[in-house]
């Protein structure tokens, strides 16, 4: 089985939304995993967004990257730039590495309106790309 690991700054929201949506879209075809280069909590309004497309990440933790020694990784994916530009030496002989950056929603400031839009507008952006690297990398 493949492991997949998704690294983000903070472990909060954008790693949080593409974690769950690689589970969402694949059956058992890896282990999927999200990480931070620095860990700030499960953020609740990612909760709630992901909820509205039926897709339940309550349960995951906000996790450092460090944690994860030892698993050699298939792929290593970036969802956001400053967690490519400052992530840690990450071991691994095989891992093929793929970035693809998000805007980040929780640094949006509006109306809650315009916070709760920004947050689905990453969400989908998100969405459509994890369908499409389940469908393209895990797939066989």
């Amino acid at each position: 089985m493949k492991n997949v690991l998704v690294l983000c700054t903070g472990n909060s929201c954008r790693s949080q939304m593409a974690h769950g949506y690689l589970n969402h879209f694949q059956n058992k075809l890896a282990n999927i995993y999200s990480a931070g280069i620095e860990t700030h909590g499960l953020n609740p309004m990612a909760v709630e967004i992901m909820k509205e497309d039926n897709v339940d990440i309550s349960h995951h933790t906000s996790n450092h990257v460090d944690e994860y020694q030892g698993i050699e990784w298939d792929f290593i994916i970036t969802v956001c730039d400053h967690a490519r530009e400052h992530c840690p030496f990450i071991p691994s002989k095989n891992a093929i590495r793929v970035h693809q950056n998000f805007p980040d929603p929780s640094k949006v400031k509006g109306t809650d309106k315009e916070i709760v839009e920004a947050f689905r507008e990453t969400r989908d952006q998100i969405k459509e790309f994890c369908h499409d690297f389940v469908k393209e990398e895990l797939m066989d």
